[in-house]
């Protein structure tokens, strides 16, 4: 029988970032990417976390750009948990300060993990399980958090619907980006639903059919 799990799917600052839940019947939460840019956009994610009687466990990053991180400390001090990434996003958060000067946003600085996350690491909070997956060319430690109970994959900004991820910041790399994707997110079951960092959901069959940027020979430009 299908676990009950929730996935609730919040949009926050000015980069339309998707902030995720995942909750089990239990009630355990994960929160992936809290991307609230202040006080405002923390209280519509804990009204929900309340009303739902949701106990988050765990902050995971899918990778540490400026977007994704806005709301991990507002997360981490109101319910005392951790936050966790892969170890090649440590530059990245970094180098947030700056970034936020660049676009002109205010920074809320990041917690730092305390334990960060290997490819393959299987991560288990209550009924949830995620595998890990190392899908960098976006960002250079970028991981996918797939949950293979839900049929689902948290693919922060490496596949989008119909897209991928950006790759003129630092860090990037187009090619490693397509390889990524290739080899591990299309290695996937067609019908795993993709929860991306921006825009809307699509499907890993989908983006095998009509993902025009996905071929060997894609500059990212």
């Amino acid at each position: 029988m299908k676990t009950p799990f929730r996935i609730a799917q919040f949009t926050f600052n000015a980069f339309s970032e998707n902030t995720y839940i995942i909750a089990d019947s239990s009630g355990n939460a994960v929160i992936i990417d809290p991307g609230m840019t202040d006080a405002s956009e923390d209280s519509i994610l804990f009204e929900y976390i309340e009303e739902e009687k949701l106990v988050p466990q765990l902050i995971l990053n899918t990778h540490c750009h400026l977007d994704h991180i806005l709301g991990n400390s507002a997360v981490a001090e109101r319910y005392n948990i951790e936050m966790r990434c892969h170890k090649l996003e440590l530059p990245v958060i970094d180098r947030a300060a700056a970034t936020s000067l660049m676009f002109g946003i205010p920074y809320r600085p990041s917690v730092l993990p305390s334990n960060t996350i290997e490819e393959y690491e299987a991560i288990s909070i209550g009924e949830i399980s995620f595998d890990v997956l190392f899908v960098p060319g976006h960002a250079p430690g970028h991981l996918a958090f797939v949950c293979h109970q839900e049929r689902v994959v948290f693919s922060g900004d490496v596949l989008f619907k119909g897209s991928v991820g950006r790759v003129d910041l630092p860090g990037c790399n187009a090619a490693h980006l397509v390889e990524s994707i290739q080899t591990k997110m299309y290695a996937l079951p067609d019908d795993y639903v993709v929860y991306s960092g921006h825009g809307p959901q699509t499907t890993i069959g989908d983006e095998k059919r009509e993902n025009f940027f996905v071929r060997p020979d894609w500059s990212g430009l």
